[in-house]
């Protein structure tokens, strides 16, 4: 039941929106951004297939590459938020910097690649639900009714906790990364250790410098789509900004906590993918990375190899196999927050229906977004479920999210440079951390989105394809993925423009005037919308 009849919160703690202002620190919102990203699941599912991409040694180096436009656009994303600290991000920024229409296909991305990677979440912690009580043949068969079932009803659970608080759901973030980087940081050691003394299976490699050689090996295709999944596993930090409404010092505190995460997150997958690849080298058959076999799941191989099959062990493996679990739950937790935010911030401005900007009166969160964004999760799981019977649109809708992150990340990038366009020039700093830096990543990411949409264009590149009717050309699933959603932004987006002109004419948030919330909005209000309490 919804208690419509507790107490009001005091005013110093309600945001402009409604949401509970000054709730999280500098550490929680670290937290919240490293555990978006989802490091374990991140690492299981990416690797083999960047290992295969590559087809040599230089995952390394890529890693760290790829963290060279991630960091760049954080330093956007700091200072847009320094500037207009609104949970929109993106949505807001791109109005105020290039228009309305800008601003909303920001938005739409942000949506679109939630919940495009939201069916692999639900996926991979319906199936290490089931592993980790030693279910195998459950786990392992992805297109299990039972596993559709927990992943369901994993959705609902992450749901409910978004709901109830944003305090609760970053407690509930701390544990879950506290597991995963012990496990993680455990793993790499004890691979390390077995490769330092000789007791890494066959096949293991010392580490070299080579590896660290972006040049050593190349071929531009494998480099490219190695380097756009690597994209992958950094995304979601932008979290830690999409709550800055419900942040201590708002204006400064979330900037910070997007850079600490993008450096949080290199040094964990740099020490990780380093020991895994020396430990179990890139063959093709057994624990190899190369192996076609473990691509999906690279982690739970390595984990019985790593740890053995001591009772102790079985503990380890165990608890590896819950780190991988922890990390698809936080992730998905993770990614229902900040798209819920930004659905309210859309609706506050008037760019979608008003009705997402309600919030509930005692835990002070968006209650139409945050219910919307799990509703609409499920029904996507289960249609790309029972379109493929459990895989390859799922696996293709996680290829399609570089597009996705590469467009509002890369947008982002751009908006600071126009934005402070005026001052660049003003000092040093400026000139790099509002101008260069930002421009440089946005660069960077467009281009990736550009080869992407090259790259898949091609069907043999994607788990599944769609053969255009009175031809004989075949088109990738992953190019109509993001093509689909894009043109589905674009139509959803003049739709709305023809019922509620408002916005997109620069009457609620445009680039001249101070961000400014209506009225109306910002008093909590219960589960439906009904008895709002009355603030002195």
């Amino acid at each position: 039941m919804t208690d419509l009849a507790a107490p009001p919160q005091s005013p110093d703690s309600i945001g402009e929106k409604g949401l509970k202002g000054g709730a999280l620190g500098l550490i929680s919102s670290v937290v919240v951004g490293v555990a978006s990203t989802a490091p374990a699941y991140s690492l299981a599912a990416t690797l083999g297939f960047v290992v295969i991409a590559i087809n040599g040694l230089q995952a390394p180096i890529i890693t760290i590459l790829a963290f060279v436009p991630m960091l760049f656009v954080s330093y956007g994303y700091k200072e847009m938020n320094y500037a207009d600290p609104d949970c929109g991000t993106t949505f807001t920024w791109g109005a105020r910097a290039f228009g309305p229409k800008t601003g909303w296909l920001g938005g739409w991305g942000i949506i679109a690649a939630d919940l495009l990677v939201m069916a692999s979440l639900a996926q991979v912690a319906g199936q290490y639900v089931f592993l980790l009580f030693n279910a195998n043949g459950i786990g392992h068969d992805s297109s299990s009714g039972w596993v559709l079932l927990v992943g369901v009803l994993w959705i609902v659970l992450m749901t409910a906790i978004c709901y109830v608080g944003i305090e609760i759901s970053a407690n509930f973030q701390k544990v879950l990364l506290g597991i995963e980087l012990t496990m993680l940081l455990v793993l790499s050691i004890v691979a390390l250790v077995k490769v330092g003394n000789g007791t890494a299976p066959i096949g293991h490699l010392a580490p070299s410098l080579s590896w660290f050689n972006p040049f050593h090996n190349f071929k531009f295709s494998g480099f490219m789509v190695g380097f756009t999944l690597m994209l992958f596993i950094y995304w979601g930090w932008d979290t830690a900004v999409s709550v800055n409404e419900e942040t201590k010092d708002s204006q400064t505190t979330p900037g910070r906590a997007a850079v600490l995460s993008t450096v949080v997150l290199l040094a964990t997958y740099a020490l990780v993918i380093l020991s895994t690849q020396s430990y179990a080298g890139i063959g093709t058959k057994g624990i190899g990375l190369e192996n076609p076999n473990n691509t999906g799941d690279v982690l739970s191989v390595l984990g019985h190899s790593i740890f053995g099959t001591s009772g102790f062990a079985s503990v380890l493996t165990h608890l590896l196999l819950l780190m991988v679990l922890s990390s698809a739950a936080a992730s998905t937790q993770t990614t229902i927050l900040p798209t819920a935010r930004t659905t309210l911030s859309m609706a506050v401005y008037k760019a979608i229906p008003s009705a997402f900007s309600r919030i509930h009166k005692k835990y002070l969160t968006p209650t139409v977004s945050t219910l919307a964004m799990g509703g609409v999760s499920i029904i996507l799981y289960v249609a790309m479920n029972y379109l493929t019977s459990g895989g390859a649109v799922i696996v293709d809708s996680v290829s399609a999210l570089g597009v996705m992150i590469a467009f509002y990340y890369g947008l982002t990038g751009f908006t600071c440079v126009w934005y402070y366009r005026s001052t660049l020039t003003e000092s040093a700093r400026s000139l790099w951390i509002r101008g260069i830096i930002p421009l440089l990543g946005g660069l960077i990411l467009w281009f990736c989105m550009g080869w992407s949409f090259w790259y898949y264009w091609n069907a043999v590149n994607s788990y599944t394809s769609w053969k255009i009717p009175g031809t004989h050309r075949i088109i990738g699933g992953v190019f109509i993925l993001d093509v689909g959603v894009l043109l589905l932004g674009i139509v959803l987006m003049y739709v709305y423009k023809a019922f509620r002109p408002a916005y997109f004419r620069g009457e609620v948030l445009n680039r001249d005037t101070p961000t400014r919330v209506p009225e109306d909005i910002g008093v909590p209000v219960g589960l439906f919308g009904i008895e709002p309490f009355e603030t002195e």
